[in-house]
């Protein structure tokens, strides 16, 4: 069961062949984490939607409070009987047009599927990633978003697919490394944790901002944002990746280099706590 702007059916009963973001990949989405019915870090992600929609020149519908999207994506777990859910939120513009829209009022589509554990675990399994340069992200602002415009990561997906990779790293223009596949990346070496700036092309991740949020407030660890080269995370002592759904993931190898996990896993640890108290 999907909800398509607060209506609640089947799936087949949804999709148009005029949906700009079929089309055009006109559309934003979030990737939400919910757990007993709470969506983690939910401000952030509302007000990175909110932000992202007027970047694209979307028009934001009154009714899009915070307060409403949450009541219409808990009423799509209800409706799917989970109470613990991956959810994704797909804004898109209305039918209309070809490059240049008809309008720039929007639809959306909520889905959800079952969450396997309500708590963020560090997994011990060996994974591996390495660099996929066939082709760049970009530095500009688009990059930083969550768009349909993924075709990067869907190339950078099969290629670690036929080369028996976990994941693959991707790289601007720079020769920089920027991000992994599905997440934000952050490189220890030390007590030095380096993570990419934004101005390199990275996604603006929520939970790389909950780890940023975390490390500014430990003397534990001094935090830099910059720039990583692929030279450098051969002289890493832990490489690990951070999205909503998974947590951290750390990087088992890159290469021939081997890496440990002891500060993922305290900074999981760190991750879990600032959830059950609500900061």
């Amino acid at each position: 069961m999907v909800n398509f702007n607060g209506n609640i059916g089947e799936e087949t009963t949804i999709l148009n062949v005029e949906n700009r973001g079929l089309k055009y990949g006109d559309a934003l989405f979030e990737t939400l984490r919910v757990v007993a019915n709470k969506i983690l870090f939910w401000e952030d992600h509302y007000f990175r939607l909110m932000e992202s929609m007027r970047i694209l020149r979307m028009e934001i519908p009154m009714n899009f409070t915070m307060e409403f999207l949450e009541e219409q994506i808990l009423n799509t777990l209800e409706a799917n009987e989970l109470t613990n859910a991956r959810v994704r939120c797909t804004v898109f513009r209305g039918n209309g047009g070809l490059y240049l829209p008809d309008t720039n009022t929007v639809e959306y589509i909520i889905t959800a599927n079952n969450l396997a554990s309500p708590f963020y675990l560090l997994s011990e399994a060996a994974y591996e990633a390495d660099l996929y340069k066939d082709f760049y992200i970009n530095k500009g602002l688009l990059s930083t978003l969550k768009t349909n415009n993924k075709i990067i990561n869907v190339l950078g997906s099969v290629y670690a697919k036929e080369n028996d990779l976990d994941n693959c790293l991707l790289v601007n223009e720079d020769k920089s490394v920027v991000e992994a596949l599905n997440g934000n990346i952050f490189l220890v070496k030390g007590n030095v944790i380096k993570t990419p700036p934004i101005t390199d092309g990275c996604l603006k991740g929520i939970l790389r901002k909950q780890l940023l949020e975390i490390l500014e407030k430990t003397t534990e660890y001094e935090l830099k944002e910059e720039s990583i080269s692929p030279f450098e995370i051969q002289k890493a002592d832990e490489f690990f990746i951070t999205n909503v759904i998974q947590g951290i993931v750390p990087i088992t190898k890159y290469r021939k280099k081997q890496f440990t996990n002891s500060v993922a896993k305290d900074l999981l640890g760190k991750l879990n706590l600032r959830i059950r108290i609500g900061a």
